[in-house]
């Protein structure tokens, strides 16, 4: 589980050097941690980073020395990657709803592995990655998970053998399946039924296939409990033990929140603390939901917090963003429990933040600007 001292030296940077706020200060140790976690509970499984977590540049360059590989979704992740020296067969384009310029720039630049979820996507690589290797995405539920992904991408499992048949007889090299099963998946079990489907997929297709990725998912530490590694890698090795006994396979995952997110504290400022509506006590930050807490929506994603009044008195508040738009507020219905002395220049540090905050921040939304990101070797 993660503590406090996990957060240790990035706060300590924090208090000596003072940056302006808001920041993300990003600790690589943590990050390599991480990495060494999931590969100890996932032996045998390729790490496929999924960039759209957190794209900096020094967390890319770190995950190439450590041998990841990586799940890009653009063109210009895919730059990203090769730029920080990672090879093009490390890539996997997993977006399965690409332009045909941007498969064609792709194929260009060495990258020979794609997803793909319908026919239509399939008669684009054919043309412009000719002969490439393609995994198919089927749908999968994510019940579980605390930021949902089933509605918008994957094929139903009954369709994806014979459009794996039909890559190959459009002269790509079809490979396996793919599937996610939400962000944030707090229940272990939720990969079971997708793998045991990716499985009759395998046996229907009567096609030579080997590449089993089992998507993204791990989750970070939130408020909350959550299972640790150690049980996703007992439950999912196990589904797959049963579901491809004695089956040579190519296993994947695009772990992308559990390498990154805890590695992370984003420090804000308190704009304004305000008890004038409905007598309820409001604190103002200076980044909100379209400076990179877009996670808060529906208060999905509830961070933990830290202040340097931590211990004291404290009562609810409503936590709000500093923008004029009326859906930046963060924790409403669920009010946090914060010290009563806060007051306004005061700092409220949110942990384990690393994850989809800066790659989600607004360029320049009401004129508040991106956190910056400070990245401690």
């Amino acid at each position: 589980m993660t503590t406090l001292q996990t957060f240790d030296r990035a706060r300590s940077y924090l208090a000596e050097q003072a940056p302006a706020t808001p920041v993300l200060v990003m600790d690589l140790k943590v990050v390599a941690e991480r990495h060494a976690e999931f590969s100890a509970n996932f032996p045998g499984v390729t790490c496929f980073y999924a960039v759209k977590a957190n794209p900096q540049p020094e967390i890319i360059s770190l995950l190439v020395r450590l041998g990841a590989s990586f799940d890009v979704a653009s063109t210009a992740e895919i730059d990203l990657c090769l730029a920080a020296g990672a090879r093009p067969e490390s890539l996997s384009y997993g977006n399965p709803a690409k332009k045909a310029r941007d498969i064609a720039y792709a194929y260009a630049r060495g990258v020979r592995l794609f997803v793909f979820d319908s026919p239509q996507e399939l008669a684009k690589l054919a043309e412009h990655a000719p002969g490439a290797q393609v995994f198919c995405r089927i749908a999968a539920a994510s019940a579980g998970a605390l930021w949902p992904l089933g509605r918008k991408f994957g094929c139903p499992p009954e369709h994806a053998a014979g459009l794996l048949r039909q890559a190959l007889g459009l002269g790509l090299e079809p490979v396996g399946i793919s599937f996610h099963v939400g962000s944030q998946q707090l229940d272990p079990s939720g990969w079971v039924v997708p793998i045991a489907a990716a499985a009759q997929v395998f046996a229907e297709a009567g096609l030579p296939l080997r590449l089993l990725n089992m998507g993204g998912g791990l989750p970070a530490r939130y408020q909350g409990e959550q299972p640790p590694m150690s049980a996703y890698g007992e439950t999912i090795l196990g589904a797959v033990a049963r579901s491809f006994p004695g089956a040579e396979l190519d296993l994947a995952m695009e772990p992308g929140r559990c390498l990154v997110a805890d590695a992370g504290v984003l420090r804000t400022e308190i704009v304004l603390v305000s008890a004038e509506r409905n007598q309820d006590r409001w604190i103002y930050l200076d980044i909100g939901r379209f400076g990179g807490l877009a996670e808060t929506e529906g208060e999905a994603i509830r961070y933990r917090v830290a202040t340097a009044f931590d211990g004291g008195p404290e009562g609810p508040a409503v936590l709000a963003g500093p923008t004029c738009d009326s859906a930046d507020i963060l924790f409403e219905r669920e009010p946090y429990t914060l010290p009563l002395a806060l007051s306004s220049g005061d700092h409220v540090d949110v942990l384990s933040a690393g994850a989809y905050t800066t790659s989600y921040a607004s360029i320049c939304f009401n004129g508040f600007t991106p956190p910056e990101v400070i990245c401690l070797d």
